[in-house]
């Protein structure tokens, strides 16, 4: 799978009709992810999962990480912690991030779930400096997704 991505990515001489781009969705969607899933979660290590607390890690060896692939971060990081399996999945309805410094080479994502009322959840994460220990981005995440029967 990686491979395809990889070649897909290549630059060529070729004039793309989309067709290349249209097959590699379909391959990812028979196993239940997309392409995007895929590639923006790519390189991320969790190395704890509590309840109401998930800590990942992440290695950017260029330091040249876009304040967008920061937000990805904090959307998948944030909303990976109010995920109810057997249920869809909740949809940011709100999201705020301050970008405070630099990046680091080491990375680590902490999310913590701030409150849930009824079907609406927040979350808090932090980038850090995994090294330093230095704030890089916070993010507020607010989700709103369905509840779990009671039956």
């Amino acid at each position: 799978m990686e491979k395809k991505i990889l070649e897909y990515l290549q630059p060529s001489d070729e004039v793309n009709d989309g067709g290349e781009a249209e097959r590699l969705e379909e391959e990812f969607s028979r196993e239940g992810r997309s392409f995007y899933e895929v590639f923006s979660l790519r390189g991320i290590r969790v190395n704890r999962v509590d309840p109401g607390f998930i800590s990942c890690s992440f290695k950017d060896t260029d330091r040249n990480l876009a304040n967008g692939a920061t937000a990805n971060l904090v959307d998948e990081v944030g909303g990976a912690l109010v995920q109810i399996e057997g249920l869809p999945p909740c949809v940011c309805v709100d999201m705020s991030i301050a970008f405070l410094s630099k990046l680091g080479e080491e990375l680590e994502v902490t999310s913590r779930l701030l409150g849930e009322r009824g079907r609406y959840k927040g979350t808090l994460v932090v980038v850090r400096n995994q090294r330093t220990g230095e704030v890089i981005a916070e993010g507020r995440h607010s989700l709103f997704g369905r509840q779990a029967s009671k039956l």
